[in-house]
């Protein structure tokens, strides 16, 4: 089992900076890669990036590249989602996961463990 543990969520403002990290603890030497999701109300949910084993797997959301970037650190085993110039369409739930092997790793249905994800909203 793997248990993740998202922080960092709050409410900001447009323009904003925000750090989320995703802590992971149990079996963490199963895990291939950690990812970034999110999901806002009535949407699907959006894949932001992930760290694999092979690397990074960019993000395919059009919406926030050049502005998300996810980051390690290995011997806290904590992914972080680094959000730079936030915008009210950002608004959303992230979560992490983590993914038990190499598989297509933006889709959801490739990560077998999920945190309880944290709320970020941003006023215009």
């Amino acid at each position: 089992q793997v248990q993740l543990v998202e922080s960092g969520g709050g409410l900001v403002q447009a323009g904003d900076s925000l750090r989320l990290s995703c802590a992971a603890s149990g079996r963490t030497f199963s895990i291939h890669a950690m990812g970034w999701f999110r999901q806002a109300p009535g949407q699907e949910r959006d894949f932001l990036g992930a760290i694999s084993r092979s690397g990074i797997v960019p993000t395919n959301t059009e919406s926030v590249k050049g502005r998300f970037t996810i980051s390690r650190d290995n011997a806290k085993n904590t992914v972080y989602l680094q959000m730079n110039s936030l915008k009210p369409e950002d608004t959303a739930v992230y979560y992490c996961a983590a993914g038990m092997r190499q598989t297509e790793m933006f889709a959801p249905s490739a990560y077998n463990y999920w945190g309880q994800g944290t709320q970020v909203t941003v006023s215009s």
